[in-house]
């Protein structure tokens, strides 16, 4: 990693996980997607509890952050270690925020390829967002960091 004051993440996380949603959604209307087998009134009701939980949770995250005086866009600089609201339970509250919200819009798409796309989305996201996110955090906060990732969960 560079002398830079942000991670240097491979692209901004909403058009990764977006990537993956649409490359699934495309898989499925070229190859021919296979549905997930739930009622229309089921499927919307699912769709619309993840879509807001995890919209819910993405705005808490960021308002958390935003309280702090620190932005939340991992292309800009930290200036401020985060370890409360959300942050008390995961390290990437606003990453899990976004990962709920895409299950719930594969979910509305009724598109079985968007739905297991995710994991390899999470893989991206965790190995070249997140390490490099935890790198720049740890040069940048030292020991307090080090401390809140031994006591905090990346994910969950």
């Amino acid at each position: 990693m560079s002398n830079q004051n942000h991670p240097g993440v491979i692209a901004p996380p909403p058009l990764i996980y977006f990537g993956f949603l649409f490359l699934g959604w495309g898989l499925g209307q070229w190859v021919g997607d296979h549905t997930l087998g739930l009622a229309l009134e089921w499927r919307r009701g699912v769709a619309v509890v993840l879509i807001i939980g995890g919209l819910m949770l993405d705005g808490m995250a960021a308002g958390t952050f935003r309280r702090f005086g620190t932005a939340p866009e991992p292309w800009k600089p930290s200036t401020a270690l985060v370890e409360s609201g959300p942050y008390r339970f995961s390290r990437n509250p606003i990453y899990v925020g976004f990962a709920v919200t895409y299950a719930g819009l594969a979910v509305a798409m009724d598109s079985l390829w968007a739905l297991a796309l995710l994991i390899p989305c999470l893989v991206v996201i965790d190995r070249w967002v997140i390490l490099r996110e935890e790198r720049y955090l740890e040069s940048r906060f030292g020991q307090p960091y080090r401390d809140y990732k031994a006591r905090v969960r990346r994910w969950l």
